[in-house]
């Protein structure tokens, strides 16, 4: 009796799960459900994300130029064009891309959602060119003069001068540093750093504050480095050798351009460039809080950076992207660890968008543009439009079948079918999963092998109740007897879709996809759902209505015995 009480007390709380589950799907699928409550609005940031062939978008054709590639080498060129491609319109937030190779060295590009034609050209074409050049050593270039400075380095020289001549009146530093200081961390402090030791500052910072200050002076002239120019006060100092401290402040002005270069300085080349870049990031410096771009080099690039900078200690490494110089720092010693930092006028959104241009990587071959098309979504209207309603009829008439065969099962199974339609388009719209015509193709597919595991299950429980066993105990027979041959079909396909995501193109994939979500779900819809509602059902007044299970015993006994 105790446990017949407590298998319905577990029966009741499958039952209330499904029907929590039920309650956060339908929220889930159909948000406008969730507008007027409270709190709702969790739900209402799902919505359906739809491929190029039913949402629209844009349409790319490229032809790579093999002209300078060995014919033994043109494949795996091709590949890597297809995979930097790939990885920028990732990288810019493209859902789904269909990136395709053909035969004739031609790549389709396909953007969902992206009706801007120039803006996806201007995605996929752009190429940053990252080099690095080193000062010529065939002159002495001598001290910098103002007349070798940018027009924005001469403002924001004279700017700091102006600031100098201000705290030489009498005028608080705090209150200039809070006014004029273009160092986010330390503005709003009045200009305050924290204490550091020795090894933190860039060289020019460091010398004014470890060696040229005395505690309480500031400096007369600006202290010019990569960032700009510095008014600096030595605030206190404590400690010795390695162990000295400084705190002190300091009012930056920033110059557009902060490397001083003259109109005959020619840089030279160097093997090293992005073509060696394995991963760039967003990083901050400790000092002043601005963004800068970080760079780590392959093997081979840590190699070669490791051997500029041995060569060239004291003297300037310059950065250039797209054949602009956006940094040039002084190489105090050899960098052995393959770590570079790009400084220069970066506000967080520019440092984030360099970063991302960098990582995506250059394109092994050059590409031209020979089509370009706007796609609309009309012609994807019509087809899904036809795939929906090819899918309701079918739903219609499956579920006429498995009532009128199964009786009472069948109707259970085509609520527990409802369920898994419902369970199934949440989990693509939470993921989010991108529906095409091919993942419909595979959401429909999935439906009729849910139906199949129902048709399993039914057919050794009307096995159980032909041979005379009780009801309770034909239903848990004919689910264990039934779950083997789910079991293996199911995972067969499960594997098999694995392989076509892993092997597939995105077309491909996307169908695979959303039959194995589909198989998953139709497993946890016939085990789970199907098998609650029956256990609810059954008890002694079903003993005596075997009609509702399709089921004639006295019929089939007489013609047994027969």
């Amino acid at each position: 009796m105790k446990t017949s009480i407590s298998t319905r007390k577990k029966v009741w709380l499958s039952f209330a799960f499904i029907v929590l589950l039920v309650i956060f799907v339908s929220f889930v699928v159909y948000p406008n459900v969730g507008s007027g409550i409270p709190g709702a609005g969790f739900f209402n940031k799902f919505y359906p994300h739809l491929g190029l062939d039913l949402q629209g978008g844009t349409h790319l054709v490229y032809q790579a130029d093999m002209s300078q590639i060995p014919t033994s080498e043109k494949t795996s060129a091709l590949e890597g064009v297809r995979d930097v491609i790939e990885r920028r319109v990732n990288a810019f937030g493209v859902s789904e891309p269909v990136v395709q190779t053909s035969n004739n060295y031609r790549l389709i590009v396909e953007l969902a959602g992206v009706q801007d034609v120039n803006q996806a050209i201007q995605m996929i074409g752009e190429t940053p060119l990252l080099e690095f050049k080193i000062e010529p050593t065939v002159q002495d270039q001598g001290p910098i003069s103002d007349e070798e400075l940018s027009q924005e380095e001469l403002d924001a020289k004279a700017k700091a001068e102006d600031i100098i001549k201000q705290l030489q009146q009498g005028a608080s530093f705090d209150e200039l540093a809070k006014q004029y200081s273009e160092d986010p961390g330390s503005k709003e402090n009045g200009g305050n750093l924290s204490w550091q030791k020795r090894g933190v500052f860039v060289t020019e910072f460091e010398k004014a504050i470890f060696d040229d200050l005395k505690v309480g002076e500031i400096t007369s002239e600006p202290v010019k480095t990569q960032f700009g120019y510095h008014i600096i006060k030595k605030v206190d100092e404590r400690g010795e050798g390695e162990d000295q401290e400084v705190l002190s402040s300091h009012i930056l002005i920033a110059a557009q351009s902060t490397v001083p270069m003259a109109s005959n300085v020619d840089w030279e080349n160097t093997a090293l460039s992005g073509k060696q870049l394995t991963r760039s990031d967003v990083q901050f410096d400790q000092t002043t809080g601005v963004p800068s771009v970080g760079l780590e080099f392959n093997d081979e690039g840590k190699d070669l950076f490791k051997q500029l900078t041995e060569q060239n200690v004291g003297k300037r490494i310059a950065i250039f992207l797209d054949g602009q110089v956006i940094s040039a720092p002084v190489v105090n010693e050899a960098i052995p660890d393959g770590k570079a930092i790009i400084t220069g006028d970066f506000n967080l959104a520019e440092a984030k968008l360099l970063a991302q241009r960098l990582n995506a990587g250059a394109l092994p071959v050059p590409i031209n543009l020979i089509s370009q098309q706007t796609v609309g979504a009309t012609l994807g209207n019509i087809y899904m439009q036809k795939s929906l309603l090819a899918g309701l009829i079918g739903l219609i008439a499956v579920a006429f079948f498995m009532i009128v065969y199964y009786r009472l099962p069948g109707l259970l199974s085509v609520v527990a079918l409802v369920i898994y339609t419902l369970v199934a388009l949440a989990i693509f719209e939470i993921l989010p999963v991108t529906l095409t015509l091919a993942g419909i193709a595979g959401f429909i597919l999935s439906v009729g092998m849910a139906v199949d595991a129902n048709v399993l299950i039914f057919e050794r429980l009307k096995e159980e109740l032909i041979l005379g066993k009780p009801l309770s105990f034909a239903i848990e027979e004919g689910f264990r007897r039934a779950w083997l041959s789910i079991r293996d079909s199911n995972f067969s396909s499960i594997i098999t879709c694995i392989v076509l995501t892993w092997f597939g193109t995105s077309m491909i994939q996307g169908f695979a996809i959303t039959l194995a979500i589909g198989i998953l779900v139709s497993m946890f819809s016939a085990i789970i759902v199907t098998r609650t509602f029956l256990r609810l059902l059954s008890g002694q007044k079903m003993e005596s209505k075997m009609w509702l299970f399709g089921v004639s015993i006295k019929k089939e006994v007489t013609e047994e015995n027969k």
